[in-house]
């Protein structure tokens, strides 16, 4: 029986104990409640294969693949309707984890920490367009972003 290859979803620094990147590192991890830094690997990859594609995107100029990576992106919150690849070009790893479920919770006021959000949100408490979502790490499309509650307590 063959078992199929698991496409890795973060790239792990070069350097492992450089103190400036940790320092930033750090910062991110209590101001968003994450648990492990892989999930601020995570978002670096996520901005990096974006970023990867605008520019192949520029080099090559096809107007129908850049209309739909700036639409996903759109989707997605990350940049503004008007915004062109520029603004692609500039996304951090910041803007991706703005993105987050439990970074909405917590700003939305369901909870009183972002380690809280991340909390309700594992055990079942929050709810995206009427469906239990027990990932913390889901990144919530503009759309459904005004979906969001929280079972079993008031904003």
């Amino acid at each position: 029986m063959l078992m199929r290859k698991l496409k890795k979803k973060l790239k792990r620094p070069r350097s492992p104990w450089d103190s400036t990147r940790m320092e930033e590192e750090n910062k991110l991890t209590k101001e968003f409640g994450l648990k492990k830094k892989g999930e601020i690997w995570r978002a670096e990859a996520v901005v990096r294969n974006f970023r990867r594609r605008a520019r192949a995107l520029i080099a090559e100029k096809d107007e129908r693949k850049m209309k739909i990576l700036l639409e996903r992106l759109v989707e997605m919150g990350l940049i503004q309707k008007e915004q062109g690849l520029d603004q692609v070009l500039q996304l951090k790893a910041y803007d991706v984890l703005n993105r987050r479920l439990q970074t909405l919770v917590f700003k939305k006021g369901f909870a009183t920490s972002a380690k809280d959000a991340r909390q309700r949100i594992v055990h079942g408490h929050v709810y995206v367009d009427g469906r239990k979502t027990t990932f913390p790490s889901y990144t919530v499309p503009v759309k459904k972003e005004n979906t969001i509650n929280v079972k079993g307590g008031s904003k």
